[in-house]
This record gives structure tokens, C-alpha cells and sequence, in this order.
């Protein structure tokens, strides 16, 4: 049997997530597991399509990198998103340890809610869940990256995440890696 977690509020008998307007449904949150990668990759064509990655999606290489997420817990969890019956989105976060923010951090490194879904506080609740989450594992803080224009940008801001003003540079370490597209 899947263990999911329930949408907030929290309470001893959760009983359905209110959301916004005038719908009701109940929310729930289930870490993924190796058997759940191909669910997973169909949502994440769906991100794709609203906000491609910098780099290429290479299929097979990221079904490798989610069968190492699963192995490896100490990097990071990932949670598919259910409403009543059916998956709607995902949620990837990724542990780092850095001296400026205290210790262990966690990063919300994917965040997506299908269309037909968005604008019902779903978005909202992943949020909430997610910083939950991190705490409970240690995690002094919660970053994210986003594109410059993502439509989500007003409703992180409203959960409290602030721009740094950084540039986001990277590097890659080892040989075959994927390039900038």
C-alpha cells in the first residue's frame, strides 16, 4: 500500500483540502518510488512543454538520474501530486549544505501542477507542502530557481521567496554531459 501525505489543513481526521472557489477535493502527496518513474516522466513532459529545462531532455538519462533519486534519499525526494484519483503534478526537492544559509538547504527543483489544474490553490498547498517537508528533514532553508518570465513567479513571491539578484552559473564536471541548448 502507497503511503501518501495529505494536503494541509492538518488535522487528526484531515477530511477534504478546501480550495480555492467553490471546489473541494482532496490533495495528497506520495514519495515516488521506481515503479512510479514512468508516471513521472509523462508529467514531466508536460513541464517541458510550459518551461523547458536549459538543457536537452534526454529521456533515458533522466529515468537514470529519478532511479538514483529514489536510491539515494539524501539527495533529495520526489512527490507525485494527487487530486481525488488521478496524478496531477510533481514535486522534486534536492538537498545541498551551504556555510552563507546555515547548513543543510533544500531546493524546490521541480515544481509542476497540469494546466487544467492551475489557478485552485493546488500550486499554493505544493508550496506549503514543500517547505513542511523540508523542514521535517533538516533543512534550514528553502531556495528555488526559475526562468525569467515563468507565470508562477508572483505566486513564489507571495510564499516569501526573494530574488538574490545572482546570476545562476554552471559547469560540467564530467565528459558526455549535456550542453546548454
Amino acid at each position: 500500500m502507497s503511503r501518501f501525505y495529505r494536503a494541509y489543513p492538518r488535522q487528526s481526521d484531515p477530511g477534504p483540502a478546501i480550495l480555492t472557489g467553490a471546489m473541494t477535493s482532496r490533495i495528497s502527496y506520495r514519495p515516488i518510488a521506481v515503479g512510479d518513474i514512468d508516471t513521472l516522466l509523462d508529467l514531466m513532459h508536460g513541464l517541458q512543454q510550459d518551461d523547458p529545462w536549459s538543457v536537452p531532455f534526454e529521456e533515458d538519462q533522466v529515468r537514470q538520474s529519478l532511479c538514483e533519486l529514489v536510491a539515494t534519499p539524501s539527495v533529495g525526494r520526489a512527490f507525485l501530486i494527487r487530486k481525488d484519483e488521478l496524478y496531477i503534478g510533481y514535486l522534486v526537492l534536492s538537498f545541498d549544505f551551504s556555510l552563507e544559509y546555515g547548513g543543510k538547504n533544500a531546493w524546490i527543483d521541480e515544481l509542476f501542477i497540469r494546466p487544467e489544474c492551475r489557478g485552485k490553490g493546488i500550486g499554493s498547498q505544493a508550496l506549503d507542502f514543500a517547505a513542511q517537508t523540508a523542514r521535517e528533514l533538516g533543512a534550514k532553508v528553502l531556495h528555488l530557481e526559475v526562468n525569467r518570465g515563468n507565470p508562477a513567479l508572483d505566486l513564489y513571491r507571495r510564499h516569501g521567496f526573494k530574488d538574490h539578484r545572482r546570476f545562476l552559473l554552471s559547469k560540467w564536471l564530467i565528459a558526455g554531459s549535456r550542453t546548454s541548448a
